[in-house]
């Protein structure tokens, strides 16, 4: 494609999804523009724990897991809680996600996630040589702990998944072998499940920002600014934005927890919700954590990010607009001082982030159904950073009308 043939691609969403979606239509030759409402991973892709959890690929919508509702709505610190108040707002997403937990759609989202989860590996691999990005990775694997023996016998059927879709990994059953790995944890852990090729960043707001600088060295345009709204015209697409009307030839939509609202705008209802998630950072500590540690009884991780660490997770599903309970963070940090006895408690920073969530835990990535001019990436849920590279070539491979490596049926925007 010769620079005077460069076809315009404004991507909207500073965020993992959209730095990396844009780096990869940059190397197919297009001419790509990045507009963002606030800085580059401002949002969850900034505060997030920064694993790439290529062995997470269960989704949360599956057989049982409604039966569990009204305990959430009973325990406002626990590991994935409703606000009452929100409680009436949310039910049309709780009806889709109860009929995506089905066997028969679980059967399609498990594979149509693990396939993009195998993509993802490889093209993320592929993505850290072109950008010289292995300074800004830890290659530490995961720890998932439990307490014991009848909770790790309730995660076994977890681990045949991972088994049977190729996730190296090794199952201990006492305390010694799990102190080999990561020594000073309490004694109430006695299995695990270790992930020895699970890999994090060492900052995920500074991979984002590398990436994002890689995308500006190579000539392409961040702007400031807020898209507001979307209309298709004649050869392309509008963008109404808070600092006036842009236009392209094609849009891509990937703005995390504000997508929908655009959607909409084209007239395209898409069931999206938020999984507002909590950590808290402290800048530095002396206990030697020597790889991502996961609590799955409790809903948290605690990983190093860059000196200090992070204690995190957590589900909280109230929208964009209630006001953030950081009473959950606190009692994470309290867990991990529990969990990991030398760990000191001292003064850090506590977060909430707005994680894209839809029905049945798989993204939108695909056209618009209006148009072919509107592209979608988002919806991710807490796997932004894991599946970002992944979906970057997927969109370069649609946008340049070639095959996708992975079937896009599952993760059609007109699914729902």
């Amino acid at each position: 494609m010769s620079h005077s043939e460069r076809r315009e691609i404004i991507v909207i969403g500073g965020g993992i999804i959209g730095v990396t979606s844009a780096l990869a239509l940059q190397a197919e030759g297009f001419s790509v523009q990045l507009i963002e409402r606030k800085a580059i991973a401002a949002e969850a892709s900034g505060g997030n724990a920064g694993g790439f959890a290529y062995s997470d690929i269960e989704p949360l919508a599956r057989p049982g897991i409604i039966c569990k509702v009204p305990k959430w709505l009973f325990n406002p610190l626990g590991p994935l809680s409703i606000p009452p108040t929100y409680f009436p707002i949310i039910i049309p997403w709780l009806f889709r996600f109860w009929r995506a937990s089905s066997p028969n759609c679980y059967a399609v989202a498990l594979k149509a996630q693990a396939q993009l989860m195998q993509l993802s590996l490889a093209a993320t691999e592929r993505l850290i040589v072109s950008v010289d990005g292995e300074p800004l990775m830890r290659r530490e694997g995961q720890l998932q702990l439990y307490e014991g023996e009848d909770q790790f016998v309730a995660s076994l059927p977890e681990w045949e998944l991972r088994r049977e879709y190729g996730v190296d990994f090794e199952l201990l059953s006492n305390r010694h072998a799990i102190a080999e790995i990561q020594p000073g944890l309490s004694n109430r852990f006695t299995h695990a499940g270790f992930t020895p090729k699970w890999m994090n960043a060492v900052n995920p707001e500074t991979w984002a920002k590398h990436l994002a600088l890689q995308f500006s060295n190579r000539g392409g345009i961040i702007r400031r600014t807020e898209a507001t709204a979307l209309k298709l015209v004649e050869n392309g697409v509008e963008i109404r934005t808070a600092s006036g009307t842009l236009r392209a030839e094609q849009v891509l939509v990937s703005a995390g927890a504000w997508s929908h609202i655009l959607a909409r705008t084209l007239g395209d209802k898409i069931p999206l919700e938020t999984e507002r998630g909590y950590n808290k950072t402290v800048p530095l500590t002396t206990f030697n954590l020597k790889t991502h540690l996961t609590f799955p009884g409790h809903g948290f991780v605690v990983t190093r990010i860059d000196k200090g660490f992070r204690v995190g997770g957590a589900v909280e599903l109230g929208g964009l607009k209630i006001p953030p309970n950081f009473r959950r963070a606190d009692v994470l940090m309290k867990k991990a001082a529990e969990f990991l006895p030398g760990l000191q408690i001292a003064q850090g920073a506590r977060w909430m982030g707005f994680r894209p969530s839809l029905p049945d835990s798989l993204p939108v990535i695909g056209h618009s159904p209006k148009s072919k001019s509107v592209i979608y990436a988002f919806g991710h849920g807490h796997l932004g950073l894991t599946q970002s590279a992944g979906t970057a070539e997927l969109v370069a491979e649609l946008v340049s009308a070639r095959d996708t490596a992975i079937s896009l049926s599952p993760f059609r925007a007109g699914r729902f």
